[in-house]
């Protein structure tokens, strides 16, 4: 079966089995390896990429599900590192062993894309589904915040 769908911008089709996991249909037929493989059964966070802006996880999302719709990646970001989120991220320090912080950043792109100014608590309620081993709570937090600060100095507004 093709799938056609829109991955960081770019339209893409692929020829597979409809229920191939959009993790593997990323990595493996399209090359981005940006995206991790953690739990394979939604509970980790380190697979989450967005479709249409919404946070998924892709080791239990079909491919199919993907037709028509608009999928992006950690690479999607901005290749470049100047994503509000991923400048905040290098300037706080966040990663310790980075195997999450593409699910991380996904998911906080999910949140300031929706609420652009989260409170602790709507972080905590949307980052609650992304694990991180090393612990790095409080510094996520902390990048959100700032992150959505560099959007309102950029916008001008404070």
């Amino acid at each position: 079966m093709t799938i056609a769908f829109k991955l960081n911008g770019e339209a893409v089709s692929l020829d597979v089995e409809p229920e191939l996991p959009l993790l593997w249909a990323i990595r493996d037929e399209l090359g981005l390896t940006g995206t991790k493989f953690g739990c394979g059964i939604g509970q980790c966070g380190a697979c989450t990429v967005q479709l249409d802006g919404r946070p998924v996880r892709g080791c239990l999302t079909p491919i199919s599900s993907a037709e028509g719709r608009a999928v992006r990646t950690i690479e999607g970001l901005d290749p470049n590192g100047r994503h509000a989120l991923q400048r905040a991220w290098v300037e706080l320090s966040v990663p310790q062993c980075g195997y999450c912080q593409s699910g991380q950043l996904m998911s906080a792109a999910s949140l300031l894309g929706a609420n652009p100014e989260p409170s602790d608590l709507d972080i905590d309620a949307a980052m609650s589904g992304n694990i991180c081993r090393c612990g790095t709570y409080g510094r996520i937090r902390a990048a959100i915040h700032r992150a959505a600060e560099i959007v309102r100095e950029e916008e001008g507004v404070s």
